[in-house]
């Protein structure tokens, strides 16, 4: 097995490196969220600025930092694969902002609605320092709830607003928060430290702070019901200029948006052919349905209650990461670490969080599992546990962040795109098929559940966005048939169908992200093995890639390929 020592080498901070250094401490000034994210432990008892002022102080500063990139000389391929993409990004930053996307920015997953909430999740909280850091924070909800709202109200006077669907998800989300008992009052009442008790001057400040945080997401929920809710649009598709932008957004590359919607059209036929072979694999004459109930009644597939989850998931992540690191991959022993958690949250969904810049809190895999639901099946989740942890996420985003000796903290913490994080996922997927650990006929129909859905949603985000012809020619594209569309290709319940489909009709471009993501890296790698002819080495391939971190998927072609101007093969 190759060293640490051997792997990496220092390397000398460049002009670069510095222009992209001063962005992240730019950012965490900015947006202390993401501060809090990477470890930067100075940010944790504070907001940005959400309102207009603080928008406009973010695109001035994107502009200042393209122009030094613009004038800056790379010393080498790192400088090259650092300036196209951190210049790439800033430009979609400023492009965005001179669309009005900010003035939109609200829908039911992944806005400021919830990230004021959830980097409460990645606080630290053992010690007494940690908690005076919660209670600051928590005062300082309110000011960040009125500069959102601030924004969300500007939206309205220039007509850039948010469908009214998602207007309503998100009222029902702030009203929640705002409760006696909602997130905030059980977040301090559980507040321990690692050793002994709060003081009681403290818990009482929590307290009191929590209640104003509280009462913070009550006045949001008033303004989006009172005004906004009213005046949004009806209309969910967000139309194919702006789609286009924040298809760019997710994947860090242009596609072309008809031939990609065709190619999801027959990559679901061909998934859907892949189950119905397995299905007939477990069970002759077996339609998928029938094998899903069969797998279902396993009582050996099946987990009861989130601590058995939880344990479920710790075991199986910890023995791929023991397996793989002894045949496939050089895994470092930071990254060997990897905790599954069960979120604070009741939101659905399942999640990874990268560890800190200096391993202090490992990468995390986190399960947010809906009301209600108490029973789990191994044979839905097992990819699952591979595409958050190890070879997907955990290995891609660690390997990022211990490569600290050539990649600035930019390139480790804050780079890269959903279309290349979620496509190398999807890619590990398969990537574990190949190397046995989906034998199972159960576990690898739960692989290809998820692929099915993946590509479906191709399907329905670009199809309902851009108000295509649906694929069986009845029509254009409506929400209504979305759920319905949904519906028919995941093996999921009501609850979850409306989940997904609330989000990606808010979230346009994300999706699709995952599976056309995966198309690219499946693409690249094939492209690079014609390229390298007898030399080529999967586990080569891996390493090179990953070993750039976080970008956007066209610098990883370029950078793979040696495309990037000024490059060298």
């Amino acid at each position: 097995m190759t060293t640490d020592n051997q792997r990496i080498s220092a390397r000398t901070p460049t002009a670069i490196d510095t222009i992209a250094e001063d962005w992240v401490d730019t950012v965490v000034e900015l947006d202390p969220t993401v501060g809090t994210y990477i470890g930067r432990a100075e940010a944790n008892g504070r907001f940005g600025d959400y309102s207009p002022a603080g928008l406009e102080r973010r695109e001035a500063e994107a502009r200042a930092v393209i122009a030094r990139l613009d004038a800056a000389i790379p010393v080498d391929d790192v400088d090259l694969v650092t300036r196209a993409d951190l210049r790439s990004d800033l430009a979609l930053d400023v492009e965005s902002a001179e669309a009005g996307l900010p003035l939109r920015d609200l829908n039911v997953i992944a806005s400021p609605a919830q990230g004021i909430r959830e980097v409460f999740d990645l606080m630290p909280t053992g010690t007494v320092a940690d908690w005076d850091n919660v209670s600051a924070r928590l005062r300082a909800v309110p000011a960040a709830i009125d500069g959102y709202i601030e924004t969300l109200r500007l939206g309205i006077e220039r007509g850039s607003m948010p469908a009214r669907r998602q207007v309503r998800e998100v009222i029902l989300q702030a009203r929640h928060h705002a409760a006696n008992d909602g997130f905030f009052a059980q977040f301090v009442a559980e507040a321990t430290l690692d050793q002994g008790h709060l003081p009681a001057s403290l818990a009482k400040d929590l307290a009191t702070r929590a209640r104003t945080a509280a009462a913070a997401y009550g006045t949001l929920a008033d303004f989006l019901g009172r005004e906004l809710e009213g005046a949004a649009p009806e209309r969910d598709a967000i139309g194919r200029e702006l789609y286009a932008l924040q298809s760019r957004r997710f994947l860090g590359a242009s596609i072309d948006l008809d031939e990609t919607y065709e190619w999801g059209v027959e990559e679901l036929a061909r998934m859907v052919a892949e189950q119905e072979s397995v299905a007939d694999q477990m069970l002759p004459g077996a339609s998928v349905q029938e094998a899903i109930a069969l797998l279902d009644t396993d009582p050996s597939r099946k987990l009861h209650g989130t601590d058995a989850l939880q344990k479920w998931m710790q075991e199986t992540s910890d023995r791929a990461v023991a397996e793989l690191s002894e045949t496939q991959f050089d895994i470092p022993n930071e990254i060997r670490r990897l905790e599954c958690m069960i979120a604070p949250t009741q939101e659905g969904g399942i999640y990874y969080t990268g560890p800190t810049d200096d391993f202090s809190r490992p990468g995390r895999m986190w399960w947010s599992v809906p009301v209600g639901v108490t029973e789990f099946d191994t044979w839905r989740e097992l990819t699952t546990v591979y595409h958050e942890g190890v070879p997907g996420h955990h290995l891609q985003i660690g390997q990022a962040v211990y490569n600290r000796a050539k990649l600035n903290t930019w390139r480790r913490q804050m780079a890269g795109t959903s279309g290349h994080a979620e496509g190398w996922a999807l890619y590990a997927e398969r990537l574990m098929e190949q190397l046995g650990y989906l034998d199972d006929p159960g576990d690898r129909l739960g692989m290809l559940d998820g692929q099915r859905m993946r590509a479906a949603r191709v399907v329905l985000d670009i199809g309902v966005h851009l108000e295509k012809q649906r694929p069986d020619g009845s029509g254009p594209w409506t929400a209504d048939y979305a759920f319905d569309f949904l519906g028919q290709n995941v093996n999921m319940n009501a609850g979850f169908v409306k989940f997904e489909v609330n989000r990606y009709l808010g979230w346009p471009g994300q999706a699709p992200s995952y599976k056309v993501g995966q198309r690219i890296w499946e693409e690249l790698r094939d492209t690079y093995a014609a390229r390298e002819g007898d030399a080529f080495s999967i586990k080569e391939f891996h390493r090179k890639a990953l070993d750039l971190g976080g970008v956007g998927l066209d610098t990883l072609r370029a950078a793979m390929l040696g495309t990037l101007p000024g490059g060298s093969r």
